[in-house]
């Protein structure tokens, strides 16, 4: 009898140390898990406001190359394009916190673009910066403050 009630609780050690350590073991590869997935959001967010700082220069430098052609129209058309399809991607990823700050910024290039300046004015040509500081440091700094 004593034999039996050994190996019944040798038995019940060894079931509870075998559940036990595959709670560990499952454990670990959720938290591993979870990581990898972080990693993963956050190579996409980076690749996201790479693209759209990447579009906004784009459109920076459409504006500051502006000039009455069909040509001129077409390429601008196409920067703010894409830079309002970027803009929508921060709002996917990010949400209103980054979004606003980014569309103030797109709209701020938008305008830039539509401005009428002199064509053959070195000065004039590149006044539009200042038109669009202002939001470019906000969305800058509303990405770190994102990304922090």
């Amino acid at each position: 009898m004593t034999s039996l009630v050994g190996v019944g609780v040798g038995g019940a050690l060894s079931y509870l140390a075998q559940l036990t350590t595959q709670w560990h073991v499952s454990r670990h590869e959720s938290n591993r898990q979870a990581k990898e997935l972080a990693e993963r959001r956050r190579t996409e967010r980076l690749e996201v406001l790479r693209q759209f700082i990447e579009a906004t220069q784009e459109a920076e430098r459409a504006a500051g190359e502006k000039e009455d052609s069909s040509e001129w129209w077409a390429t601008s058309e196409n920067a703010m394009d894409r830079l309002w399809v970027q803009g929508r991607m921060i709002y996917l990823l990010f949400g209103p916190s980054l979004y606003e700050p980014a569309h103030a910024y797109s709209w701020a290039l938008n305008q830039a673009m539509n401005r009428e300046i002199e064509p053959d004015g070195a000065t004039s040509r590149w006044a539009f910066i200042e038109l669009i500081d202002e939001p470019k440091v906000a969305f800058l700094a509303a990405a770190h403050t994102e990304l922090g």
